[in-house]
């Protein structure tokens, strides 16, 4: 088979593999579902990425997009009255309005694909990979060893949060949360 047809059909299928699973998100009635369905439409389009030779950007879009995902679904999970993040409830607000925005977007952004002028200039011979780390880290990397740490602190925080003895004590109790004192306003 020909590469260029093979990476038609790959780009073609992981494109509508987004789509399909960005359509599942509204579609599903479970947070933790809809959380799972958006990162298997972002790791579709790192695939696409991939495919059409942009290896750097594709596999940071699939690593960051599932670790970030995950990290999501955990505190949806935690902080949300719903127990597994599997209870049904509606994640699509104001039907209409939200299907008269995404379709006016894409008639929009369609419409400016169509009629834009795009410049045709070759790509610089430099590697792009070491243009674009050298352009987001150059003077940045103390900021970006800085956010590691704290989503490191974030993560560990969560942990303990979800772990077997919980905030409202241990889970295998059926612990609930402490009631509030109406005069002071602290948890008894």
């Amino acid at each position: 088979m020909n590469p260029g047809l093979l990476s038609y059909f790959l780009v073609s299928a992981f494109g509508i593999g987004a789509v399909v699973s960005g359509w599942l998100v509204f579609r599903t009635d479970s947070m933790l579902r809809a959380a799972y369905w958006l990162m298997v439409s972002f790791v579709a389009v790192g695939a696409m990425l991939v495919v059409l030779d942009a290896q750097f950007l594709g596999l940071i879009l699939i690593l960051m997009m599932s670790g970030e995902m995950t990290i999501m679904a955990i505190f949806m999970i935690m902080f949300m009255m719903n127990p597994a993040g599997l209870n049904p409830m509606t994640m699509v607000h104001q039907h209409r309005t939200s299907m008269v925005a995404g379709v006016g977007s894409f008639l929009v952004l369609a419409w400016v694909g169509v009629v834009a002028e795009f410049p045709d200039r070759p790509a610089p011979a430099v590697d792009p990979t070491a243009a674009l780390g050298e352009e987001l880290l150059g003077r940045s990397m103390l900021i970006f060893e800085s956010a590691g740490v704290a989503l490191l602190a974030v993560m560990i925080g969560a942990i303990a949060l979800a772990a077997k003895r919980g905030r409202f004590g241990d889970a295998d109790a059926g612990s609930v949360e402490p009631e509030i004192d109406v005069d002071t306003g602290s948890r008894t």
